[in-house]
């Protein structure tokens, strides 16, 4: 999955240009860069895939996300709708902006449940946050409808997502504002990196000026310009964006091998009865960065899962016991254990997640196994490999 799979020369030529100037900052230093603004070329390269308006990078994906709510002007009060199957940094996110995070159920897409969002819309939710979870998209066009019939932001958390489509356009550029990541474990990295990306100028001014603590990069002099309001130091580096310059050239082979070697994968397993698929909104859309099915019980899939493993086959997640992407295992936000207080209006309209019912959402993810798929594997590896899982789930039915 993750583009570190296969650096290369590129990567190395452009830390080594990066170096050779010593600007490491994205903003200022004009006259030493060479001609070279890193992120100024990710930015407009991620603008020209996504087709959208507006890319800004920032440090990582939480704080694209965070920007993005800011942005929106989303805080104290405020209610943002999200699933409970993401990672952490969702809700962290909303907690950061001072909103308070509702957690409704995933369904067989392993993402928002439409029916689940309409039934938790409050006269104080202001977003639907849809996340886009392993490599591919959400229902956009019933959560789309949703947002306009109740006058709602539409925010795509894409984090997990970059290179995945939805009816032939990128996720990320179908709301309001949408958010990518690119650590080190994503399909395009930069080591550490995300992107707010919008087709709104407004609300990319905001976001360009919250994430650099209120500059409104009006001036090629920092000390002289000028600041609406406060903001927050989420500025990525230009060493950093020079990695995903060279990873975003490579973006079509990694979705092309991806696609391929999940291929391999759901054909071996589409032979076992047992095995069901992941519904996919839009199958043509599929970054291919995960293969995710279901199993007939939650025994069913902890068995296969040991079986994978033990099997030798790489990858493999029973996202149900995993703590970092499943509300079950959440402990920490359900008991509310935080490193500081919280805004009082956030503590009074969070339900208490201790007794939370999301049991529609159990139905889906105990019984759901996730693969990844590699983007190293060679093509003359995949048979064995494909086989080598669809014996293991073989052996414990």
């Amino acid at each position: 999955m993750p583009g570190n799979e296969l650096f290369d020369e590129r990567e190395r030529k452009a830390v080594e240009e990066v170096m050779k100037t010593g600007i490491l900052m994205r903003y200022g230093f004009g006259a030493s860069r060479a001609g070279r603004w890193w992120a100024r070329d990710m930015e407009d390269a991620i603008c020209k895939r996504a087709a959208v308006g507006h890319a800004l990078l920032l440090a990582d994906g939480t704080a694209a996300l965070t920007t993005a709510l800011a942005a929106l002007c989303v805080g104290s009060g405020d209610e943002v709708i999200m699933p409970t199957f993401t990672f952490v940094a969702s809700f962290e996110s909303i907690m950061a902006a001072g909103a308070t995070p509702i957690l409704v159920d995933v369904d067989d897409t392993l993402c928002l449940n439409p029916d689940a969002v309409q039934k938790a819309i409050t006269p104080r939710t202001k977003v639907v946050m849809p996340v886009h979870m392993c490599g591919a998209a959400a229902d956009i066009d019933a959560l789309r409808d949703i947002c306009k019939k109740h006058n709602l932001f539409l925010v795509e958390d894409a984090c997990q997502a970059f290179g995945a489509s939805y009816k032939g356009k990128f996720v990320g550029g179908l709301g309001d504002i949408g958010c990518y990541s690119f650590d080190y474990n994503k399909i395009v990295t930069c080591g550490e990196g995300g992107a707010v990306v919008t087709n709104d100028g407004e609300l990319y001014k905001k976001a360009d000026m919250y994430h650099d603590h209120g500059h409104d990069h009006n001036s090629d002099d920092r000390g002289a310009e000028g600041h609406l309001f406060p903001g927050y130091n989420y500025r990525i580096t230009e060493l950093h964006a020079a990695v995903g310059c060279a990873q975003i050239s490579k973006l079509d082979d990694f979705l092309q091998r991806q696609r391929r070697n999940k291929k391999r994968f759901k054909d071996a397993l589409s032979q076992i009865d047992e095995v069901v698929f992941r519904r996919l909104p839009d199958s043509e859309g599929d970054s291919a960065t995960f293969l995710s099915f279901f199993m007939k019980s939650e025994e069913q899939a902890r068995s296969a899962t040991r079986a994978l493993k033990d099997g030798g086959v790489e990858g493999v997640f029973h996202w149900y016991d995993n703590n970092w992407h499943y509300v079950r295992n959440w402990a920490h936000f359900k008991e509310r254990r935080f490193a500081n207080p919280m805004p009082p209006t956030l503590l009074a309209g969070m339900p208490d997640y201790s007794k939370a019912d999301f049991s529609a959402s159990d139905k889906w993810m105990s019984r759901c196994i996730s693969i990844s798929i590699k983007l190293g594997w060679k093509e003359e590896e995949l048979p064995a490999k494909a086989k080598k899982a669809a014996d293991a789930i073989k052996s414990v039915l």
